[in-house]
């Protein structure tokens, strides 16, 4: 999954894109209104934390221009305590959820959950698919009741399929979700990723559908025989 960060406080930014590397995320950042609006315009992302007071175009505009584009990403907006009016203007412009300043991390990471949840479906924080099991909450993958080992990558990979479970995804769309901006992104990748994932949870879970992409479902179709 992939976050882009809007807040021009240094060190706020600065903490919260540590926050959700931590939390295996892949996040851009920007620290003023014009920035953020053209990442959001030209980049996909999973969920966006929008502060509102930003230099050069402030928050309400940003969120206002990208919903006139049809930009339909989850906005997660950064608000003062004290500013009432920000929160309904937010809201009215299109924002699906808002935290008030100062608040504490967790709080923010859970509604950034909920955000990617609802976004793809998913009403728990735990995520099912046969015996392999994705704990959004902790970024733990079990199989079998087992802790499955993942590198970071591998994890972000995972997750994304298990939370568009049932759907085919193209590498191009996994390329765009599971990298930030500076990664140097190279679809060939994904498939070594994907080679690593059968080695630890049952291969056939993860389908590959020629010209297409890649589907994960708890068991593999079988395959159509063209023989009569």
């Amino acid at each position: 999954m992939r976050i882009l960060v809007v807040e021009d406080d240094k060190d706020l930014n600065r903490q919260l894109v540590s926050a959700l590397t931590d939390s295996g995320y892949a996040v851009d950042s920007a620290a003023d209104g014009e920035e953020g609006y053209f990442l959001g315009d030209t980049e996909p992302y999973d969920v966006v934390i929008l502060d509102i007071g930003l230099p050069k175009m402030d928050g309400i505009s940003v969120l206002e221009q990208w919903r006139r584009a049809n930009r339909v990403m989850p906005v997660i907006i950064l608000t003062a305590r004290d500013r009432w009016s920000d929160k309904v203007a937010g809201m009215d412009a299109g924002a699906d959820d808002y935290v008030a300043k100062p608040f504490h991390m967790e709080e923010l990471l859970a509604r950034v959950r909920a955000q990617v949840r609802r976004a793809t479906g998913h009403a728990k924080s735990e995520i099912e698919c046969g015996p392999v099991r994705l704990d959004t909450k902790a970024a733990r993958v079990t199989y079998d009741g087992q802790q499955v080992k993942l590198t970071s990558h591998e994890y972000r990979l995972l997750a994304y399929l298990m939370h568009h479970n049932g759907r085919v995804v193209s590498r191009t769309e996994l390329v765009e979700h599971l990298y930030d901006q500076d990664f140097d992104r190279d679809s060939n990748t994904i498939e070594v990723f994907i080679g690593r994932l059968r080695k630890k949870i049952p291969s056939d879970m993860i389908e590959t559908v020629r010209g297409l992409g890649y589907r994960m479902q708890a068991k593999a179709e079988p395959q159509k025989s063209d023989e009569v």
